[in-house]
């Protein structure tokens, strides 16, 4: 006995050591941070009508009725709604025999109310005859596998900065799911279990739910939003909607051709820079007609070739020039096709001419004809006729045109003189000599800045015919950009042949950009509305307010999207691909920046 009390007394001070260790360590861990400690919010008030975490303001509401029938993609105004919302969805399977017991019970007594009705004499219930449909309906689905039953709930918990905020919030959801037909109630006195069951715990706490069938239920598929998500392609920015990237390939599209409009310093250019940059990473060829000296810094970081075009250059473009195709569709074509050009460019040409000071007449029907002979007895002097053998000789020059009209009777000496500007006179050298100009690079740019005004839209269309050419006689993936389209949208001919590149650039593997910021100049002519149609893809950046109604009549925008289409900071815009628009934030690397911007101090919100 002695030896068992002694044992004992040793038993209880180890045991008292062992609490005085456990207090010491507990004291330690009082003063440790942990992970939870630093996610957990500083406070939590629950009251019966909403919530507070830390100086956040919640509150829970929860769905009760919906309509007879549902459309597919009815959540997506709340989905995209620009608040902050936590959306939970609980669906729970139901055997069928269960639910095929049950609609046998609900047909019998919705018959039997029917009959009573009838038997009273009291007027048809439309809403009890399409009951009993419904029901029958939904057991003839069932009976063959077609549909499965389940039940539904679905909760919203909403977030705000303040109480008044918050009822905003409710007000414009409540609004929301009304003009549906679906009604929602607030989680009164059960905020806690509603905030509870919206966090990704999968813990269904409110258990308020619905019956739905497949279909039914199907069409509350959460990710309704516009998603350009593709497996290729090439980042354009930040879907502002749900924050997905935008990662598209336009060739994917009906055609690869983009229309980019915004207000001066919207970040118009920047956007296509950037684009081009990303395009030539996966193999695409970029040609660009420069007005105003924005593509050097880009062309020259990527080692492409900068082609600067003025009456002092030695750079020559000869616009007789005939495509080297191999297509023989094309070879047979080839002649008339640039005939057909040339054309619409010595209209211009001979349009934009002064004789005395004074702008020159439209071409009457006869010098037309006059001018069409000339071109076939120019090009046939150089040996070459519609035979494709023939188109390998040299191709004559406007000064060979001059000559033929020159000695030509009718109106032909009238026209060689209204052309003569262009052979010895002011404008001669640039596009009257054989072209010396070569683009086999992945970039090449044409600057046409420091052009006269007066001949720029010529040369616009001169280096597009040139660039066509190009195109045809070897099929590449290219990306043409035309920045400030709407000089060539003011002449008819250079407006026709610009949507004609429009119109047959798939064919060729080629995606035309258009890029305007007077939108109104484009926009008021049935070629530029039409170039916009042949268009798969859309950029819409910061306007101005008299363009911001010209665009949402052609692109049918809402309310919402108008007021922001004249409110976004520069780099934001509308994005349209296909049948998707969606809400753009246009992002660039730290490199890249370097590379595009004009302005070596800007950031990615200034450019």
């Amino acid at each position: 006995m002695p030896k068992k009390n002694k044992q004992t007394a040793a038993q209880i001070g180890a045991s008292s050591q062992i609490n005085e260790d456990q207090q010491i360590q507990q004291a330690f861990e009082q003063g440790i941070t942990t992970l939870r400690d630093l996610i957990s919010p500083s406070s939590l008030e629950i009251q019966s009508d909403y919530f507070r975490l830390g100086t956040k303001y919640g509150r829970t509401i929860y769905i009760y009725g919906y309509p007879r029938s549902l459309y597919t993609g009815w959540l997506s105004p709340l989905i995209n709604i620009d608040e902050v919302l936590d959306i939970s969805m609980y669906i729970y399977p139901v055997d069928t025999g269960v639910v095929m017991k049950n609609l046998r019970k609900k047909v019998t007594q919705l018959e039997a109310s029917m009959n009573v009705n009838a038997d009273k004499g009291r007027v048809r219930d439309p809403e009890l005859e399409a009951a009993i449909n419904d029901a029958e309906e939904l057991r003839d689905q069932l009976q063959v596998g077609a549909e499965r039953f389940f039940r539904f709930g679905l909760y919203v918990t909403l977030w705000a900065d303040s109480l008044e905020e918050l009822r905003f919030v409710q007000q414009k959801i409540e609004t929301l799911f009304g003009q549906q037909m679906v009604f929602s109630k607030v989680a009164s006195s059960q905020q806690e279990q509603g905030m509870q069951s919206c966090l990704p715990q999968c813990t269904d706490q409110l258990q308020i739910r619905r019956n739905m069938n497949t279909g039914a239920i199907s069409t509350s598929f959460p990710f309704t939003s516009a998603d350009l998500t593709q497996e290729k392609g090439i980042l354009y920015g930040i879907n502002m909607h749900n924050n997905g990237l935008v990662i598209f390939d336009r060739f994917s599209l009906e055609n690869a051709n983009m229309v980019v409009f915004a207000k001066s310093g919207a970040g118009k250019s920047f956007t296509v820079k950037l684009e081009a940059l990303r395009s030539m990473m996966i193999g695409s060829e970029i040609i660009i007609i420069d007005p105003e000296n924005e593509y050097q810094k880009l062309c020259d970081a990527v080692g492409g070739s900068y082609i600067r075009l003025s009456l002092n250059s030695d750079v020559r473009i000869n616009p007789f020039d005939l495509p080297k195709v191999v297509d023989t569709e094309d070879a047979n074509d080839a002649l008339r096709a640039n005939l057909v050009t040339l054309h619409g460019l010595l209209r211009l040409m001979l349009g934009g001419a002064t004789i005395n000071g004074q702008p020159a007449a439209p071409l009457t029907p006869n010098e037309e004809a006059d001018l069409d002979q000339a071109l076939i007895d120019t090009y046939a002097r150089a040996g070459i006729t519609s035979d494709p053998l023939t188109h390998q000789s040299t191709p004559p020059t406007i000064i060979n045109l001059y000559d033929t009209l020159l000695h030509m009777e009718g109106s032909g000496p009238q026209l060689a003189q209204r052309l003569r500007k262009y052979t010895s006179g002011t404008f001669a050298g640039i596009f009257s000599q054989q072209s010396n100009v070569d683009i086999n690079n992945q970039m090449v740019v044409f600057n046409i800045r420091d052009l006269e005004d007066e001949l720029r839209p010529v040369a616009m269309y001169i280096v597009l015919s040139h660039i066509w050419n190009v195109v045809r006689a070897e099929q590449k993936r290219r990306l043409l950009i035309v920045d400030e389209a709407w000089q060539l949208m003011q002449f008819e001919d250079s407006a026709n042949f610009l949507f004609s590149l429009a119109k047959r650039a798939r064919k060729y593997y080629l995606g035309l950009t258009t890029i305007t910021q007077d939108v109104e100049d484009f926009m008021s002519t049935k070629m530029g509305r039409a170039i916009v149609t042949n268009s798969s893809m859309q950029l819409l950046l910061k306007q101005s307010s008299s363009a911001v109604d010209v665009l949402s009549d052609v692109f049918k925008l809402t309310d919402e999207e108008k007021k922001r289409l004249a409110n976004f900071p520069v780099g934001q815009g509308l994005f349209f691909a296909g049948s998707n628009h969606v809400h753009i934030q246009i992002i660039a690397s730290q490199t890249e920046e370097s590379l595009i911007t004009t302005n070596p101090g800007a950031t990615n919100q200034k450019r």
